[in-house]
């Protein structure tokens, strides 16, 4: 009786392993993924493809990349979009956080200035990447979300201009261009330096009128603005939201990515990725836990998220914060239990666009992804030497003054929202493997142009 029951259950344990075999294969050709144990049966995604975008006018897009390059958009003409979302750097700048207006140069070599040009701060938080930026699921923008669609302004969005954002805009993306032409440490400069800078500090709208009446004085702009859109007759029709729309058309359509292997396999292909990376698949949406936030086609929730980085820099800090520091999402929302959350990042091309983190922490991929496994354990090891900042005598006095504070890191540590995983060397290895697989298409529909109407310099 035993020796037949024991034969039984190994008969059975093969049929049952044979059947779950099948239907592994057959379910990762429809986007079912299952693990080893039963309970770890996650589903994966299903490929994205064109259908999953906004559309795009294809001359509006093409304007669109030279306005993106263009400084003519910035306070003192000597910075652009593309200076921090560069082609070369993957649509990043390559830095922890970014040196914005006074600047020079790009990425790595990126400097705070000279002279009368220094920069006054650093930008607070790492520049994003910018794929899949156009995606119809997307409906919240910035590390906090601080821009959402939502009409409680009447114009479609919850934006940091509130009523005063203009109607017209196409989508999320053609407002949330709006917002570094505002910024001082971004594009705007200081308000001694610049009317525009010194709009912004009057209210955020009286921006907008100066840069339309700079592009309004460039006849290739107007030509190419008649040409894409019949209502433009005369210059006095190009408003904000024409360039506006422009620049999220051109977002939209030039950093799309579907392509990688990861994509390539959920649309069937079984040996687009490699068996380290496929055993970091299994991870990622199984036993590491990693799909309760990066998930859906995107890779991400959409939602907010603490995580306890180690905290530097300038910070965003708000108007009564004794010190500078960066509370998130909280800033944003005013409720205590979104103390030190930041939206989930997209994962498509991950591996090209370090540092991560939202303030650029870990200048390596497993650095990062050690740190979500044991974030406590991680912010107590982390040391400033981990993160790329460029020099500057006048910062590094001050960089990390919010990481030494005890109260600082122990608000910090109380606010996590991931519980640690346990995995060995291998599984990370593993994983980040899988997080290599996710790169595809990363140099752009269109690539940076060689030149622009204003004829200044395109970094």
């Amino acid at each position: 009786m035993g020796t037949r029951r024991t034969g039984g259950w190994k008969v059975r344990n093969q049929a049952i392993a044979g059947l779950r075999s099948l239907v592994a294969t057959l379910g990762l050709l429809a986007g079912v993924c299952l693990s080893a144990p039963a309970a770890q049966a996650q589903v994966l995604p299903k490929p994205l493809t064109d259908a999953d975008f906004h559309d795009f006018d294809p001359k509006l897009a093409e304007i669109g990349r030279l306005l993106f390059y263009d400084p003519i958009l910035s306070g003192n003409g000597n910075i652009s979009c593309g200076t921090c979302h560069h082609h070369d750097l993957a649509s990043g700048d390559g830095l922890a956080l970014g040196v914005g207006e006074g600047g020079t140069g790009i990425g790595a070599k990126r400097t705070t200035g000279q002279g009368a040009d220094l920069i006054e701060k650093r930008v607070p938080r790492n520049a994003p990447a910018l794929f899949n930026l156009g995606a119809r699921d997307i409906s919240v923008l910035f590390h906090d979300g601080r821009l959402s669609v939502d009409d409680i302004f009447g114009n479609g969005f919850n934006s940091p201009a509130e009523e005063y954002l203009p109607l017209g805009l196409k989508g999320i993306l053609a407002a949330q261009a709006l917002f570094p032409l505002t910024s001082e440490t971004e594009m705007a400069g200081n308000p001694e330096e610049n009317k525009i800078a010194g709009a912004a500090y009057d209210r955020i709208d009286y921006v907008w009128p100066l840069l339309v009446e700079r592009v309004r004085g460039i006849p290739a702009y107007l030509e190419l603005f008649r040409g894409a859109d019949a209502s433009i007759a005369a210059a006095g029709d190009l408003s904000i939201v024409h360039i506006a729309n422009a620049l999220g058309d051109f977002m939209n359509s030039e950093w799309r990515s579907t392509d990688s292997a990861f994509d390539r396999s959920l649309a069937g292909d079984g040996s687009a990725m490699s068996p380290p990376a496929r055993a970091g698949m299994e991870l990622f949406f199984g036993k590491a836990g990693c799909a309760s936030c990066h998930s859906g086609p995107l890779l991400s929730d959409q939602g907010f998220h603490a995580l306890a980085l180690p905290h530097f820099g300038p910070g965003r800090t708000r108007r009564f914060d004794p010190y500078v520091r960066d509370v998130g999402r909280m800033a944003e929302s005013d409720r205590l239990e979104d103390a030190y959350r930041f939206r989930t990042p997209m994962l498509r091309n991950v591996a090209l666009t370090g540092p991560w983190g939202h303030n650029g922490a870990y200048a390596t991929l497993e650095g990062i992804v050690r740190h979500h496994l044991d974030p406590i354990a991680s912010l107590e090891a982390w040391t400033p030497d981990m993160v790329l900042l460029p020099a500057d005598a006048r910062f590094e006095r001050v960089d990390f003054i919010a990481l030494d504070d005890s109260r600082e890191r122990a608000r910090l540590k109380a606010r996590v929202d991931i519980a640690p995983v346990m995995l060995s060397d291998a599984e990370v290895s593993q994983l980040v493997s899988f997080l290599n697989a996710l790169t595809g298409s990363a140099k752009g529909r269109l690539g940076r142009p060689p030149a622009v109407p204003s004829g200044l310099p395109v970094d």
